[in-house]
């Protein structure tokens, strides 16, 4: 695995293997990596000739007042991982290259944005479409692996390469779990063993949701007062949102229908989860 630190040095790699005709698979992540992060590396390696995986944490998608100084770093561990994983090209580029002085345009997809993570977030998508295109066009590639998890983030980024005609597919994989249920996430070692179980209840009331859903149930009230009731029910949990949306426009349904987007926001002490399911 080579180690790229230039923004014009990705380019010119990316230009060499396209040249040479093979396909290009990217893995864009913010570091403190994962199972399910390299689940996605994985998936690349299978599906290309060449697996790219960015570690940059983006400081465009942090307000203020949230964790960006306190966002887990772990580089030297990540680089192992991603090379174990099958990694090509490890690109960590720099702050100061990707947000130069002066740096004044931002991406916006409007709408879309706005709901779900947007309502108590409103500049969390910008920040994340922004990093996200100026990535896409340093390394160019031909697929870009993401997860279920950010299931948002995958809607409105599929919006972004729709609309503004990007020459890459955008490939989302399934959320990779620990063996009690809990969605894999960079902010889960924040947890104390007492946190740590307490998150448990957004898996669980997913669970039972489906489980409803399964029964007959199509009422969308009736299964969210389901899921707030078993979140309700742990003390160390605050909830920020609990929804369930039309995955084209995420707007909230009151009848639901196969393949709507259950998506749960949750603190729990100061952490803040995100977790879901398509209804199936």
């Amino acid at each position: 695995m080579k180690i790229i630190k230039d923004v014009q040095a990705m380019k010119q790699i990316s230009a060499s293997e396209k040249s040479q005709g093979n396909k290009i698979g990217f893995v864009p992540t913010m570091g403190f990596l994962h199972a399910g992060h390299l689940s996605l590396v994985r998936e690349s390696v299978c599906q290309t000739d060449c697996t790219v995986s960015s570690v940059f944490v983006n400081s465009a998608q942090f307000a203020p007042h949230e964790d960006f100084e306190d966002y887990p770093r772990d580089l030297q561990k990540d680089l192992d991982l991603l090379e174990e994983a099958g990694t090509d090209y490890a690109f960590i580029p720099k702050a100061k290259q990707m947000y130069p002085d002066g740096y004044k345009t931002y991406i916006e997809v409007h709408e879309l944005q706005e709901r779900l993570c947007g309502q108590t977030r409103p500049h969390f998508f910008q920040g994340v479409c922004t990093v996200v295109l100026k990535l896409f066009n340093i390394v160019a590639p031909d697929l870009a692996f993401f997860g279920q998890k950010d299931a948002q983030q995958s809607i409105i980024l599929k919006r972004m390469v729709r609309d503004l005609d990007l020459d890459v597919q955008i490939e989302v994989l399934p959320i990779i779990r620990d063996k009690d249920g809990l969605a894999l996430s960079s902010r889960n070692f924040c947890f104390n063993k007492r946190q740590r179980q307490a998150a448990l209840c957004l898996s669980r009331s997913l669970r039972l949701a489906q489980k409803k859903i399964t029964a007959g149930e199509i009422d969308a009230a009736q299964v969210l007062q389901t899921i707030r009731a078993e979140i309700e029910a742990e003390p160390q949990a605050r909830i920020d949102y609990a929804e369930i949306v039309d995955t084209n426009d995420l707007l909230p349904r009151e009848t639901i229908h196969k393949g709507d987007l259950i998506a749960l926001a949750v603190f729990i002490g100061k952490v803040r989860l995100i977790d879901n399911l398509i209804v199936d």
